[in-house]
């Protein structure tokens, strides 16, 4: 036996990431969803639309036999109902990384210009970068990111195989509970 699979027999080596997301948003509906994975593959696609109080789900793994992890991002155009017109799109961002020691999970959610592409470009920005259109934290935690009309709530646990949790909302979200979930 070698090293490589006795090490492979004590260790986890899958790696993926079950996103539900929820929208709470009466007047909006998500729709046209857009994937870009970094590593990894898509399971578990997501709905074409995810109407006001309803679910979706997708699952994302890492590529089998590769020292990469699950990592990517997706949008979903924010259609508004009265209008039938894109108003923005909102991205989710998630890096399972293969290697814990070198890396954590982490997580972005934000909301964008509608004419914004789902790519490498984008995926890079939420990963790696601070701006106003987006919030990011490591896993274990929760965050939560407003615009004007809309405010994102979201979760991922901590582990080789977290779970990932948004939840759009159409109302703002009060100061007290801004700070809970963007405090460190």
């Amino acid at each position: 036996m070698t090293v490589v699979s006795e090490v492979a027999g004590v260790l986890p080596t899958h790696r993926q990431c079950s996103i539900q997301i929820t929208n709470k948003c009466s007047n909006y509906t998500l729709s046209f969803p857009s994937l870009h994975m970094n590593s990894g593959w898509c399971v578990e696609m997501l709905p074409p639309t995810i109407d006001p109080s309803s679910v979706g789900k997708g699952l994302f793994s890492k590529t089998a036999d590769t020292a990469r992890g699950a990592v990517g991002i997706f949008t979903y155009d924010v259609l508004n109902k009265s209008t039938k017109e894109s108003t923005e799109k909102i991205a989710v961002m998630f890096s399972v990384p293969y290697d814990f020691n070198l890396f954590s999970n982490w997580f972005a959610v934000g909301i964008f210009d509608k004419e914004t592409q789902c790519d490498h470009d984008l995926y890079h920005n939420m990963y790696n970068n601070q701006e106003n259109t987006f919030a990011r934290k490591k896993g274990g935690c929760c965050l939560s990111y407003k615009s004007d009309q809309i405010t994102i709530l979201a979760t991922m646990s901590d582990s080789f195989q977290p779970d990932m949790k948004v939840e759009k909302l159409k109302k703002l979200i009060s100061p007290q509970l801004h700070y809970k979930f963007n405090s460190p």
